[in-house]
């Protein structure tokens, strides 16, 4: 491992809690569906930070920063070129900001709280599947994981992967750009493939020889189809697991919104199995509310 202390604590054996869903817990305070969610880093940052200081007050050991589509080619598209620096500096001030504010209300020398700049993917698909190039998906990484390590994070996540070659661009960007630990972290949204059909064994050979720090699953389809990705992954890795499963599959109410069946204590029920399995950072995406990750937290601490 090295000094950087994500990773001693994860070299000592430690369980680290991270949060939970961003995009689905800001819809369910009013973000419109397709606007970004970084947007409110400006228009409602005390949504933001309400929505971090629940997941402190939760449990979480590791905030992610409100950067999923961060990048300069996902901000583009959103309507917010050119403000790669300013969102990423923003994201993580506010996610500080959240830290700090939570600290007053706890005893002295409580537990020490990570902040994790998170990298999605671009947007798109490479050629020939797509139209984008490596030549701009590398770049566009680049400039978000230096943006990200500028403003201050503990860590660099990429997370929601679901292609090789891209997160590959990811991680090189990552290691390019900052010293920081990486995560790279992959969707298993075919069970236990993701949609370019990878599966745990591919991406473990691939980012162990690259040279990453954790690997991780997040989002996916159900709770189960993600254990067994997890189950994969674990036999075949001696680096530490991230793992950030849905709270189950969603399906749409009479307005469009997505709802995710799952309650805070089945999900919570379902952590002694995830370390069972390996997981050493555990955690929730879309659909986890922090009462969800309160569960998570408590049975993930129980021992």
């Amino acid at each position: 491992m090295s000094e950087f202390p994500f990773l001693v604590r994860l070299g000592k054996g430690d369980i680290l809690v991270a949060d939970g869903a961003t995009g689905t817990n800001l819809q369910q305070r009013g973000l419109k569906h397709g606007t970004p969610a970084e947007a409110w880093l400006f228009e409602k940052p005390e949504q933001i930070i309400d929505l971090h200081m629940d997941f402190l007050q939760a449990g979480a050991d590791i905030l992610l920063t409100c950067t999923f589509g961060a990048s300069p080619l996902r901000l583009e598209a959103g309507g917010m070129g050119g403000q790669v620096l300013e969102v990423n500096l923003r994201a993580v001030e506010l996610a500080r900001q959240a830290i700090a504010h939570w600290r007053q209300d706890e005893p002295p020398g409580g537990r020490e709280v990570y902040v994790a700049g998170s990298i999605g993917p671009s947007g798109g698909l490479l050629k020939p599947y797509g139209v984008l190039n490596e030549e701009d998906v590398y770049a566009s990484f680049t400039e978000q994981a230096g943006a990200l390590s500028q403003a201050g994070v503990d860590l660099l996540v990429i997370e929601t992967q679901f292609d090789l070659a891209e997160a590959s661009l990811a991680l090189n960007a990552a290691r390019a750009a900052s010293d920081l630990p990486v995560v790279v972290s992959f969707s298993y949204d075919r069970g236990t493939r993701t949609m370019m059909g990878v599966n745990p064994v591919k991406m473990a050979a691939e980012f162990t020889s690259l040279g990453a720090d954790v690997l991780g699953i997040n989002c996916g389809r159900s709770l189960d189809d993600n254990l067994k990705a997890l189950q994969e992954l674990h036999g075949v890795t001696s680096l530490p697991i991230w793992f950030k499963p849905n709270a189950g599959l969603p399906r749409s109410d009479s307005q469009g919104n997505s709802i995710y069946d799952l309650s805070p204590e089945q999900m919570g029920a379902g952590v002694p199995e995830w370390l069972d399995a390996g997981a050493r950072v555990v955690g929730g995406c879309c659909g986890t509310s922090p009462e969800h990750l309160a569960q998570i937290a408590r049975m993930a601490k129980a021992g």
